[in-house]
C-alpha cells in the first residue's frame, strides 16, 4: 500500500529544489546496501540493460535513476501513490555534494594507522580539517540509520563536476565517504531496513568549504600518446605487451588515495591502444579489472573507472602503423 508520510518526505524535498527518485519499499530487515537500491526493475545498468523497463524501451537506450530524479509534483505524486517507496536524493542534479560519515559496524571495523585514535568518519574528517587548516562548517544534517551523519553542502557553482568517493579507497580517508554527481543519498523520513534517517539540522547546505572542495577536484586528465606509432612488423606483439606491463605496474604500485585515478590513467592509455585496433576493450577489462580488485577497489567502481577510461582513450585512438621488417 502507498505511504502518505512518504509521498510528502519526497514533496517535501522536492519543494527545496532536490531531485528525488524511488528507492525499494523498505523490506524492515535483509540486505541495508539492497534495500537502498533504486526501485527500477531487473537492477537496469547502463552495461546490461534489456529494455524491459518501459522508459528504457521508449528512449532506446538506458535511462537510469540520475535522470528519472525530479522535482515535479505531479510525477512524484503518480509515484509514490502506487507503493511506498523510500527517497532516494540524486546528488548532481540537487547541486549537492554530501559527506557521509559512518561508524564502525563491528568490533573489528578499527582504522588504519593512518587515523589511529579515530573512532568514526567524523573524528576523521575532524582530523582532515585540522591538517588543511579549515573547519566543517554547520550545514543541513541528517543522522542516518546506522548513526552515522550526512552533510548536505552546495556543489561549487565553479570548476570541475565533483563526483563520488569511497573511504580509503581513493577518498578523503576512513568511513568517510561523499557523493555528488553520479551519486545518491537515502532521505531523511526514509527508512532502510528497518532503521529511519532523520533531520538532525534542518538548514540550508551551506557552501562546500574551499579546503574540501579542493580535496575533491578530480586531478587533472593524463597526457595523450602520439596518435600514431611507427614500428617494424615484428614489433608490434612486444611494443603492446610492454604497455600492457607498464600500466599495470603503474596501476598496483599506487598509493592509498590515488588508486582509483592510476586505474583511469591506465584505462585511458590502453583505452586508446584499443581504439587503434591493437587490443579490444575486454582485453584491457581482462587485465586492468584483477590488478585493480587486488589493490582493493571494489568491483562496481573498477568497471565504472574501466569503462570510463575506455571512453576517453577511445577519442584519442593510438594507431600502430609498419615501418617494415628489422633487419637480422
Amino acid at each position: 500500500m502507498p505511504d502518505p508520510d512518504l509521498l510528502a518526505v519526497a514533496l517535501a524535498h522536492a519543494a527545496r529544489g532536490w531531485h528525488v527518485f524511488p528507492l525499494r519499499p523498505d523490506a524492515r530487515s535483509g540486505d541495508e546496501d539492497e534495500a537502498k537500491r533504486p526501485a527500477f526493475p531487473n537492477r537496469c545498468t547502463a552495461e546490461r540493460c534489456d529494455r524491459a523497463d518501459p522508459r528504457c524501451r521508449a528512449a532506446g537506450r538506458h535511462v537510469g535513476w540520475e535522470e528519472r530524479a525530479t522535482t515535479d509534483p505531479d510525477r512524484i505524486r503518480r509515484a509514490w501513490s502506487t507503493r511506498p517507496y523510500g527517497v532516494g536524493i540524486a546528488c548532481g542534479p540537487s547541486g549537492l555534494v554530501v559527506v557521509d560519515l559512518d561508524v564502525p559496524k563491528h568490533a573489528d571495523d578499527t582504522p588504519p594507522a593512518v587515523w589511529a585514535g579515530a573512532r568514526d568518519g567524523l573524528d576523521v574528517l575532524a582530523a582532515l580539517a585540522g591538517r588543511h587548516g579549515g573547519t566543517v562548517d554547520t550545514t543541513y544534517t541528517v543522522t542516518t540509520g546506522r548513526g552515522g551523519s550526512h552533510l548536505y553542502y552546495q556543489h561549487p557553482t565553479s570548476g570541475p563536476e565533483l563526483r563520488n568517493t569511497t573511504g580509503d579507497r581513493g577518498g578523503l580517508g576512513w568511513k568517510v565517504d561523499t557523493r555528488a554527481h553520479g551519486g545518491y543519498v537515502v532521505a531523511a523520513g526514509s527508512t532502510v531496513a528497518g532503521r529511519p534517517y532523520a533531520v538532525a539540522l534542518d538548514c540550508d547546505p551551506a557552501p562546500l568549504p574551499g579546503w574540501l572542495a579542493g580535496l575533491l577536484t578530480p586531478a587533472p586528465r593524463p597526457a595523450y600518446r602520439p596518435a600514431t606509432v611507427a614500428l617494424p612488423a615484428d614489433r608490434r606483439g612486444p611494443y603492446v605487451a610492454a604497455a600492457i606491463r607498464r600500466q599495470v605496474a603503474h596501476l598496483t604500485a599506487a598509493p592509498d588515495g590515488q588508486r582509483n585515478h592510476a586505474l583511469f590513467t591506465s584505462a585511458v592509455a590502453l583505452g586508446q591502444l584499443a581504439a587503434g585496433g591493437a587490443l579490444t576493450d575486454d582485453d584491457v577489462t581482462a587485465v586492468l579489472e584483477p590488478a585493480a580488485l587486488s589493490i582493493g577497489l571494489r568491483p562496481a567502481e573498477v568497471a565504472r573507472t574501466i569503462a570510463s577510461g575506455l571512453r576517453t582513450g577511445a577519442r584519442n585512438p593510438r594507431h600502430l602503423t609498419n615501418i617494415g621488417r628489422t633487419a637480422a
